[in-house]
């Protein structure tokens, strides 16, 4: 698996790089968002993928902690996180 793998099961986003996996509740997200610049803007956001100069950055804003996905493919990501925020 080369890219990163998100997706909303019961009421979680799973998202699957590698050998990592993050859950995070779909109740705790605040925000998603593209983020423009090389490394993020979040110092201590938790970075997952690898950052090319061509990937693109979503920035996810949860309550406790902010994540930054480095993916090519941000539109289907964003999708899948949106359309969970919106059910909850």
């Amino acid at each position: 698996m080369l890219g990163l793998d998100v997706k909303k099961v019961d009421q979680n986003i799973i998202i699957k790089h590698q050998l990592t996996k993050i859950v995070i509740p779909v109740a705790d997200i605040i925000s998603v968002s593209l983020d423009d610049t090389y490394g993020g803007k979040e110092a201590d956001a938790i970075r997952i993928g690898t950052p090319y100069g061509t990937t693109d950055r979503v920035a996810i804003q949860t309550k406790t902690q902010n994540y930054i996905l480095f993916t090519t493919n941000y539109t289907q990501i964003m999708n899948t996180i949106n359309s969970a925020m919106e059910v909850r």
